[in-house]
């Protein structure tokens, strides 16, 4: 067996990260089996190289090798391209044509972004890990093939299971043995070699001197994120070669070819959102209003008890949970006074004439109620289906959530035959 040193030589492979190290030892290791492997990593950390190595150490290793970028190809014709296809299966299928899995008898599939493929394409590859048989479009026949499948991509595979874009047992078939690429940033002793390499290529390749980084501008290679990994290490090194008269570079030259260096500008972070958010302004909007709605309801009803009865104490005490609910426990402050003088007791009497004083320009006033717009009716109504949604019909959750009691919520739900 070859050493991992001899293989990284044969196969161009750069670095000496101890991740790095241990990925390959790993592709040496699974390459004798027929083991399927999953190659995952981020775009540009090259991913492309570890299913080389395992082909070319199997026993495989004089059978085709074929790589297939599954992000590449169009929904509609995928299947044909890996499966193949009958004549006159679909428009413009004039011959049979013979797919990947079929051509690729006896050798290696690697297919590159395969979480990039449609479910019903998924389905069809599940089938040719499980027992090796496929279908080609258009056939009923079935038929067999005996290949090797490495796969590889750069998403989140448990998201993508979560979201329900990959197949969960695909998943586990695909990778029985998961070999993992660390990204650029993760391996910065390996950052400066890797440009060193690049920059004697392309002086060769464009006949001149080869470029040199001083030292201010390795250290600033080595702090840069390289979100393109080795890919965007390689077009800068490139740029630089290729732009430059002076060959010997500082950091003040380089940072003019890394983007985003500097740049204050926040991460985006990711964060699950909870499921009792509103996720639009102008539902919050509505909320807001819903909540003012139900406080303002909650001051007429103690204000209402207030001019039923002469005993302030009384009505403290039988409304304790209205008074805490609009006001809060505050213990320094009494929010409800301990009496009601008989001024107090004045301003909020209502009139018993129930014709409105012509002369008094707030009259209108005590037709808010009634002038109610319908739309906020309409929102108030989708606000609780939504929460009573979210809860699974708890009406107690769904209150709390909604910032009123559950009986006011059982009183709605009544109000709107929910």
């Amino acid at each position: 067996m070859e050493s991992i040193q001899a293989i990284k030589q044969r196969f161009g492979i750069l670095g000496n990260d101890e991740k790095l190290n241990r990925a390959v030892e790993k592709s040496i290791q699974v390459a004798p089996t027929d083991i399927s492997v999953l190659v995952t990593g981020e775009s540009g950390v090259g991913k492309e190289s570890i299913p080389k190595i395992i082909h070319a150490l199997s026993h495989r290793k004089h059978g085709k090798y074929i790589a297939v970028n599954c992000g590449a190809i169009p929904e509609g014709t995928i299947d044909s391209e890996l499966f193949g296809h009958e004549k006159g299966a679909f428009t413009g299928a004039t011959q049979s044509r013979n797919g990947y899995f079929e051509v690729a008898d006896g050798g290696t599939i690697f297919l590159d972004e395969v979480g990039e493929l449609p479910l019903t394409t998924q389905v069809r590859l599940l089938r040719i890990l499980e027992n090796g048989e496929f279908i080609k479009v258009g056939s009923s026949k079935v038929q067999k093939t005996d290949v090797r499948i490495v796969a590889a991509t750069n998403l989140n595979m448990t998201e993508a299971i979560k979201k329900e874009k990959f197949r969960e047992d695909l998943y586990y078939r695909l990778s029985t043995v998961e070999i993992h690429l660390p990204p650029l940033r993760e391996r910065k002793e390996d950052i400066h070699l890797l440009f060193r390499k690049f920059a004697a290529d392309f002086a060769m390749k464009y006949k001149m001197p080869t470029v040199r980084l001083e030292d201010d501008a390795v250290a600033l290679l080595q702090k840069y994120r390289w979100n393109g990994n080795v890919r965007q290490l390689r077009n800068v090194a490139e740029q630089i070669s290729v732009l430059e008269q002076e060959r010997s570079i500082n950091a003040e030259k380089l940072r003019e070819y890394l983007p985003g260096i500097g740049s204050n500008l926040p991460a985006v972070i990711e964060e699950k959102k909870r499921e009792s958010d509103f996720s639009n302004e102008r539902e919050i909007l509505y909320k807001v209003l819903f909540d003012m709605k139900n406080d303002l309801n909650d001051l007429k009803k103690l204000t209402l008890e207030l001019m039923k009865h002469d005993n302030s104490e009384k009505v403290k005490e039988e409304n304790e949970g209205l008074i805490e609910k609009i006001y809060g426990n505050n213990d320094e402050e009494e929010v409800v006074p301990e009496e009601i003088t008989d001024e107090q007791l004045e301003v909020l009497q209502i009139p018993q004439n129930n014709t409105p004083d012509k002369q008094d320009k707030y009259y209108f006033a005590e037709e808010i109620e009634e002038e109610e717009t319908l739309s906020l009716q309409d929102k108030e109504l989708e606000l609780i289906k939504k929460s009573l949604e979210r809860h699974n019909g708890k009406r107690k959750a769904a209150a709390e959530e909604l910032g009123i009691s559950e009986r006011t919520l059982y009183r709605k739900i009544k109000q709107y035959d929910l």
